[in-house]
């Protein structure tokens, strides 16, 4: 399987991976879309990358300019390939690896300004995971979902309100932010 970097400091570059892995990688087309949303707010962003894989969506954030990204991954083969991504780009000052569950993210320490997770289609528990990784979650910060078009998610998950969807395929990227109350005529809506 060939990864590339689509943008940024190291635009075309292959990333390493594991051939015949059964690891569910963002296509291109669809890694594209996210980071061209994800600009405006990138450039010196604190960034989780749940259920990392090969590392792909959080090294493209480095790429384009993350400050820091935090890769959260249970296997060891995978948490391998991503270090030895990270030395190849000279990248591994920028970055933390985890290896621990990614279904746990309340046990993590830090603020986030972008989460992206990416759990197995099979786990169908999204919802709960983004639930748990609001505590992680900078003012002004975001969580994106990736999932499968059949795993429905609600509008609102805790203080969480989606605000974006955007449909790939059979895959769908879930954005929410915190939700914002406003006043007016000294009522709350």
């Amino acid at each position: 399987m060939s990864l590339k970097i689509i943008a940024g400091k190291f635009r075309g570059r292959n990333l390493e991976t594991l051939p015949g892995f059964q690891t569910r990688p963002l296509l291109s087309r669809a890694k594209k879309s996210l980071f061209d949303i994800l600009t405006p707010v990138l450039g010196g962003s604190v960034f989780l990358d749940l259920f990392a894989g090969f590392g792909s969506v959080g090294i493209e954030a480095l790429s384009r300019g993350a400050k820091k990204v935090v890769f959260v991954e249970s296997d060891g083969n995978c948490i391998e390939v991503i270090e030895d991504n990270l030395i190849k780009f000279g990248m591994q000052d920028f970055a933390e690896i985890i290896q621990r569950d990614a279904a746990q993210p309340d046990l993590l320490e830090g603020k986030f300004d972008i989460i992206f997770i990416g759990p197995p289609y099979q786990m169908k528990m999204l919802a709960e995971i983004i639930r748990k990784s609001e505590i992680l979650l900078a003012k002004n910060g975001l969580i994106i979902g990736q999932h499968h078009k059949k795993e429905i998610l609600v509008e609102k998950i805790g203080g969480l309100s989606l605000y974006r969807q955007e449909k790939y395929g059979d895959m769908r990227l879930s954005f929410y932010k915190t939700q914002i109350t406003q006043i007016k005529n000294g009522l709350r809506r």
